[in-house]
């Protein structure tokens, strides 16, 4: 009788509960859209990222933003930039960053149980109260800006315009950059010491991933490179078609091979979903073709950007979608995967399980996109029309990629159903100057950068006296 009552309760007991999956979400910096095999390039070798590919799905109409803080800004919390008051590159010292109340993906996750930890470049503000352990992150390791970024300096701006200046000069004239560990520098990297950075990026990510394989984990590894200064490691130096430039981008290739590794040999692949993605367009050193223009501008090429989502029998594998889908559906898809719940306050991101699990038919959650460039809003896509809102120009997306065909006077209707997204776009967020459904940034009294102009170690940033004084 006693068998018979267990083998009852046990039937009657419900089944274990799967764990939720874990999410990588890898982001690389300056990244132009055909830089990659999958994605047209001839120039460079990127094996592990063309597997991905193969064993995952593209996502061809994938938006990000202009340049990189207000990119990075979405992703975190699935708003537009300028929503959240980081519409314009952050530099080192600025008393503003991301604001303690906006809710980031990595607080939605940790609620959830989610060991997480940044990797790489944050450049959301450099000032402790804006550090990514103020922002849900259990742990860091990087640099907390762009990697030629001095002490106060507002950067040597070279990725946006030409001509380009030689990258070995540059290197030898650049001042240090601070390495932190969670809030404190552990090292001044100088010059050529940049070299070592990728790799160092990579180990710490895969050590993260051994580490937390019995339980759920949000590893966010948004690297240094692509940006200019160059730095790739000397094992890659000189072997690519395609100079510094192309050394840096297989090694990128080669750090994605190494995480992915870590994710096959740890058994949990069928449990995790990584998302690859550029930060903004690519610069004039990568191939943006078929798109128009690069990095720091509305058009497609400083917008629209590589990205490949990969999660082994969930996403079906060899599969791409030109479905409208960015860096502001970071957040609500990762939470819908995850169980997570939304912040209590009005986003732009929808929830994409659809589009990037590959559902037959799925369409994207955004009915009308903006392309924002600083606080001005540029653009707005629905469907396959883009209509630039200075000009009144209407693109048709799915035959002219390249934006060279005006077609307005052809499609007066889908013109005027854009001018319409528009307008509402503007009366929320402001055509030009921030609209009511805008917030401000975070904000201290007084910014300071990491390392003075000496590249003396600020005192709040010291984590070991000995080794600065």
């Amino acid at each position: 009788m006693r068998t018979l009552v267990v083998a009852a309760l046990l039937l009657a007991a419900p089944a274990a509960q799967e764990p939720p999956p874990n999410f990588v979400v890898i982001n690389i910096d300056d990244l132009a859209y055909a830089d990659l095999g999958c994605f047209g390039s001839t120039l460079h070798r990127t094996p592990h990222l063309d597997r991905m590919a193969a064993e995952g799905r593209k996502l061809t109409s994938y938006y990000a933003a202009p340049v990189c803080s207000p990119s990075r800004a979405s992703l975190m919390t699935g708003c537009y930039p300028k929503r959240v008051g980081i519409p314009s590159v952050l530099f080192p010292g600025n008393a503003v960053g991301l604001h303690a109340d906006e809710t980031t993906i990595a607080e939605i996750l940790k609620e959830k149980g989610y060991s997480t930890r940044c990797v790489g470049k944050w450049h959301l503000g450099d000032q402790p109260e804006f550090l990514p352990t103020r922002h849900g992150f259990d742990g860091y390791f990087g640099i907390p800006y762009s990697n030629d970024m001095g002490p106060a300096s507002d950067g040597a701006r070279s990725d946006l315009g030409k001509p380009l200046p030689d990258p070995a000069k540059v290197r030898a004239g650049h001042p240090p950059i601070p390495l932190l560990r969670d809030e404190k520098v552990v090292e001044r990297v100088r010059g050529a010491e940049q070299c070592t950075i990728a790799t160092r990026y990579t180990e710490d990510a895969v050590s993260f991933i051994k580490a937390n394989a019995g339980r759920p984990f949000f590893l966010y590894l948004p690297h240094t490179a692509v940006h200019f200064p160059l730095y790739p490691a000397a094992a890659f130096q000189g072997k690519s078609k395609n100079g510094t430039y192309g050394d840096w981008v297989e090694e990128v290739d080669w750090s994605v091979g190494q995480v992915l590794d870590a994710i096959r040999a740890a058994k949990l692949a069928e449990r995790t979903l990584v998302l690859f993605v550029s930060d903004n367009g690519g610069t004039g050193r990568g191939l943006n073709t078929p798109l128009r223009g690069n990095k720091g501008s509305a058009l497609e090429g400083g917008m629209r950007v590589p990205a490949i989502v990969w999660w082994p029998g969930t996403i079906p594998a060899g599969t791409s979608s030109g479905e409208i889908t960015g860096m502001i559906d970071v957040l609500p898809t990762l939470a819908a995967l995850s169980g997570g719940k939304l912040p209590d306050r009005k986003l732009d991101g929808r929830d994409q399980r659809a589009v990037w699990t590959g559902k037959p038919d799925a369409k994207s959650a955004h009915e009308a996109f903006a392309y924002f460039h600083g606080n001005n809003l540029a653009a707005v896509r629905s469907g396959p029309w883009k209509l630039e809102v200075a000009s009144g120009k209407l693109y048709n997306l799915e035959t002219d990629v390249g934006e060279k065909t005006d077609v307005a006077a052809q499609n007066p209707e889908a013109a005027a159903k854009l001018r319409a997204h528009a307008d509402a776009f503007a009366a929320d967020l402001g055509a030009k100057d921030p609209g009511p459904g805008c917030r401000p940034p975070g904000r201290v009294a007084q910014g300071r950068p990491i390392l003075d102009a000496q590249g003396n170690v600020r005192p709040e940033n010291r984590g070991d006296r000995d080794r600065f004084e």
